[in-house]
């Protein structure tokens, strides 16, 4: 893998260095077996001991000679150690050293992968914590389809990335296997009780039945959990692209100071950290596909395999290592959007409620195409004239002679539409136990706290701003003011059970007391808001 995607601590793994480095561990584990069995002297240990890994250059000036990287590696450490180097290698075949050595880096790169999907899950969780309640509109096929939470998009990559590093931990466990079984995998010359005391000095295990080679389908496996920990990525990455469109604009990546976007659009600030994981997801997909290919070996082995691994299994460890890297990176610095996500929620004029008002339609008894007809035929006529749906529904007599006001209220009510996302998040976190923790808790109740400061800060600046401007802070009449008064206590009541219900279980509840639905629903200057709300939130992060 080139420099430029390769960070230091997973490089050290894969190079040349570590691997004579590795070659040697396994050779000298063996000898070590060997001489607890009593098949070469214990003194001879002395001399095998004092080994240390050869310089790379030194083996590849032999390796020209010999046409044998083994060979070149085993003359090498002759040169250091003597006639003691005979009982290096004793009954091996070159297979037993490069599979078990290659094993060995697996796991380490392993060890390294899973940390750093770890450190995914604990990010996601903190931002589908510090975001719970800011709604924004989902989307199905690049159309707004019903208003979602931007913490319920975090809560689901969450899971997605707790299933990643599930997949990295099953990877560790596949490739963990090393052998030292001889020429054609039947110990022809070795005792195959050093076999088990070898791997077992390593930390693997021992290859149930193995040819001249570890059997190449446990490679694919690790290569497939690899391919699919990088779509997960190249998955979060495509999402941001997309949420940060100009005509978007509800979440961007870090944009650094002194970054520049293009050679010549001074004002461009280009998405290019997701658009190059997407890109390498690509690689390590296409790497996922040569494990495949190198499963069919002829008879007990040959090399067709080899030449491909020095590359893949490498460049994929190390690309994904990268990947996940950057991606953290990307997460923990999003530049967030809330007043964008308010915006386009009110772009399609309340079309995103129109399955709420067929669902209450329903309730009310008509029949499901009839009901169908009227909503769709007031979208319609919404998409083509930008007339609020509310208003159109409000206007057909067909739809009132089954519904109320409140009917209508209810079901254009942000909150009540949102009110099932605390359902998902009950589950998940009552499931796994993220609920649990001291510090886990203290976390979300600070994020909660800084939230709800930040929103009342804001509806209090509306307040402020409507009434220097004479305009009825509520812009609603009497008896429908009291009303929604009415329905924000009720809300504000079931809000209070359900943070005390949350706080039994052990999970943190901080929904917005309904300023969420104030946000929505007042139609203040939306410039002042966003100028206010952009000087004192520039970004919004989770404290670490």
């Amino acid at each position: 893998m080139i420099g430029r995607y390769t960070r230091p601590e997973m490089g050290s793994i894969w190079g040349e260095a570590a691997q004579y480095a590795t070659w040697l561990e396994v050779e000298v584990a063996a000898a070590e077996a060997m001489a607890a069995l009593g098949h070469i002297p214990s003194e001879a240990l002395e001399d095998v001991r004092r080994a240390v890994p050869p310089d790379p250059e030194r083996v590849a000036e032999i390796e020209r000679r010999t046409g044998h990287d083994i060979i070149a590696f085993l003359e090498a450490i002759e040169e250091q150690i003597g006639a003691g180097a005979r009982y290096l290698h004793l009954g091996l075949t070159s297979s037993d050293v490069l599979d078990t050595s290659l094993a060995l880096r697996c796991v380490r790169a392993s060890d390294l992968l899973i940390a750093g999907c770890e450190a995914l899950v604990d990010l996601f969780l903190a931002k589908a914590l510090e975001f719970r309640d800011q709604p924004m509109v989902g989307r199905t096929h690049g159309v707004h389809a019903e208003p979602i939470t931007l913490g319920l998009k975090f809560l689901r990559y969450y899971e997605e990335f707790r299933r990643a590093a599930d997949r990295l931990r099953r990877a560790r466990e596949v490739i963990r296997f090393g052998q030292i079984s001889g020429a054609v995998g039947s110990y022809g010359t070795l005792d195959p009780a050093v076999e088990p005391r070898t791997c077992a000095q390593l930390g693997l295990n021992v290859e149930p039945v193995s040819s001249q080679v570890v059997p190449r389908d446990r490679h694919a496996e690790f290569l497939s959990h690899l391919a699919v920990v990088a779509a997960s990525i190249e998955n979060v990455a495509l999402e941001i692209r997309g949420l940060q469109r100009t005509e978007v604009l509800e979440v961007a990546e870090p944009f650094g100071k002194g970054q520049k976007g293009s050679s010549v659009m001074p004002h461009k600030r280009n998405p290019i950290k997701c658009e190059n994981l997407v890109g390498l997801a690509r690689l390590v997909r296409a790497y996922a596909v040569t494990g495949f290919e190198n499963v069919a070996l002829w008879h007990e082995r040959d090399i067709s395999h080899s030449s491909v691994e020095r590359v893949a299994i490498a460049d994929a460890c190390i690309a994904l290592d990268f990947m996940q890297h950057r991606l953290y990176g990307i997460i923990d610095e999003l530049d967030v959007y809330p007043e964008a996500m308010e915006r386009n929620l009110k772009l399609t004029n309340g079309l995103v409620f129109s399955s709420r008002v067929l669902e209450a339609l329903l309730r009310a008894g008509l029949a499901r195409t009839d009901a169908y007809h009227l909503v769709q035929r007031a979208a319609m006529t919404c998409w083509d004239t930008g007339e609020p749906l509310r208003e159109l529904l409000a206007a057909d007599a067909e739809v009132m002679e089954r519904l109320s006001t409140e009917d209508l209220d209810h079901a254009f009510d942000i909150t009540a539409a949102l009110s099932g996302v605390e359902a998902v998040y009950a589950r998940v976190l009552a499931e796994d136990g993220a609920g649990d923790g001291d510090d886990r808790r203290d976390e979300a109740r600070r994020s909660g706290e800084r939230r709800d400061d930040q929103r009342r800060s804001a509806r209090d600046r509306r307040y402020d701003t409507a009434v220097a401007r004479g305009e009825d802070p509520d812009r609603r009449g009497g008896s429908e003011r009291r009303d929604a008064a009415e329905r924000r206590d009720e809300e504000r009541r079931a809000d209070d059970e359900r943070r005390a219900a949350s706080e039994r279980r052990g999970i943190s509840d901080r929904r917005g007391e309904g300023d969420r639905r104030d946000g929505l629903d007042d139609d203040f200057d939306g410039d002042e808001r966003r100028d206010d709300e952009r000087r004192s939130e520039p970004r919004r992060r989770v404290d670490e």
